[in-house]
This record gives structure tokens, sequence and C-alpha cells, in this order.
């Protein structure tokens, strides 16, 4: 089954929004999931003025790629941060975006979050009417305390709306989970709405997360599961490496491995058929 299938400009960090958009666009990829994480990959934000934002436009414009979702993760646990997402919201608005991604706390340097699932649901219903305003499909990851398909299906089912699913991140529901994808879907797969196809090598808690199809993770079977029961949504790839290479400055020849990690991507994709 084909699927539209994106690069998250995540897989980027540390790079410009123009490096990110042109290696993508050259592996042959026609989507692209735009990254407005504060203080982590910021290639759009949402204080962005008119003119920048027509600026970001034209770049996608150049690369002939399609904006099919943002990332804009905020701690939804955390009233004062609501605003901040509806600001991603409505940047994602302004891109065309089908889906605006969250983790459930933040992503990248936020305190360790609290499970507490009926203030996480109380809150995304304060956010979701500007989701069903602007046509957005609002989808919250597999990450940290919230790490498997079946704690966010758990939060989908008490906030009840059609506005409302599940990221799925394949290698994060073992990276903060301790079960493997292949799994942990048979737990959630009718609530996942997108997908973070994400491999992952080393150890389970080892930060190694290699292209698709380079890692031990049996993507193609967690995919052919979720095609089973309905799934015809995006594919998002995120490629984020090791830590040491994702953390340090950039020096040359790094775009030229983050470019090669892209097109295995699409090799991928193409070999299994999902595109």
């Amino acid at each position: 089954m084909k699927h539209k299938v994106a690069v998250s400009t995540n897989t980027y960090h540390g790079f410009s929004l123009e490096e990110a958009l042109r290696g993508i666009s050259a592996a042959g990829f026609k989507y692209v999931e735009l990254t407005a994480v504060n203080g982590w990959t910021e290639h759009v934000k949402s204080t962005m003025s008119d003119a920048e934002i027509e600026e970001v436009k034209q770049l996608l414009k150049k690369y002939d790629l399609t904006a099919v979702a943002l990332s804009g993760h905020c701690d939804l646990m955390d009233e004062k941060r609501l605003n901040d997402f509806v600001d991603n919201i409505r940047l994602a608005g302004k891109f065309g975006c089908e889906f605006i991604v969250s983790s459930t706390g933040e992503a990248h340097f936020g305190e360790k979050e609290v499970v507490a699932d009926e203030l996480l649901a109380e809150n995304i219903k304060k956010v979701l009417p500007v989701c069903e305003e602007l046509g957005l499909t609002m989808v919250l990851e597999t990450h940290g305390e919230y790490g498997l398909g079946s704690d966010l299906k758990r939060i989908v089912d008490l906030v009840g709306s059609k506005s409302l699913g599940i990221n799925y991140d394949t290698a994060n529901v073992l990276f903060y989970g301790g079960k493997y994808p292949e799994d942990d879907i048979k737990d959630c797969a009718e609530e996942v709405l997108f997908v973070h196809v994400k491999d992952k090598g080393g150890e389970p808690k080892e930060w190694d997360f290699p292209a698709p199809g380079e890692g031990h993770l049996k993507l193609v079977e967690t995919i052919e599961y979720l095609q089973s029961k309905g799934y015809t949504g995006p594919l998002s790839t995120e490629v984020e490496f090791t830590e040491g290479f994702t953390m340090r400055d950039k020096k040359e020849g790094d775009l030229e491995v983050v470019d090669a990690a892209v097109k295995v991507a699409y090799d991928f994709y193409k070999k299994h058929g999902f595109v």
C-alpha cells in the first residue's frame, strides 16, 4: 500500500531549513514534517512574521515539497504552555498542514513529566477546538512517561474526539516503553493516525536511531500490521543518529551523512512498496 512518505526536518537538527528541504527533496520525497520545537530544532517558529512564513512557503515550492505535518512539541501537562501550543497549531494551519504533533511533556530539556491522565485529557480538550477550526488533526507522540501506544490510547479514549489520535514512533516505544513495536502496536492500532518511522540500533536505552532498515526493528511488520487495521496515513521518517553526532556542533561532511541517511530511508520505502 502506498502512503504519503515524509521526513521530519528534526532529522536535520543543527542544519538550516533549506539544507533540510534540499536533502529531503533530492532523496525523492514529496512531503515534509516541519519542526518547531522551542529550544531544540527551530526550523519554523510561531513568532515568524507573515514575510518569514512566505519565505518558507517559497522554499517548499522551490523543492517541490508539501508540509503534511508540523512537530510543535509543548508540555501539555502545563496549562501555562497551552497558549504556546495553540500558537503552533495556528502555525501549522498557515503552512496548510494536516497534522500537528506533540509529546505529552516537553520533548527535550523539560522536567520529568508527571503521569496524570485526567489533567492531560482536560488540557487537550482546551486546545482541540483550534485544531477543529483549522481542519487539523492533533496526534500525541509515544514519548517519555507515555512511551507506549497503550498509554496514549488511554488519553485518546478519555478525550473522545475524532480530531485526536496517536503519532506512533516506532523506536520510542522501545527506548521509553521497553516494548518492541511489532508487539506494542497491537494495543493501539485503531487510534494511530500518524507514524514516525524510526529505527533502533544498539541497546534499548541507547540513543542510536539509524535510517529505516539499518537498525534491528521490525518496521515492515509493524507498518503492515497497521495497514491490516485500516491505516492509510502518512509515514514520516525521523533519523536521530547517535547522541554524539546529534548533539555536537556540526562540521564539514556531516550534512552529507544526513543526506545519505535520508536517501536510505526513501529507498527503504520504495523497496517495500510504501511509495
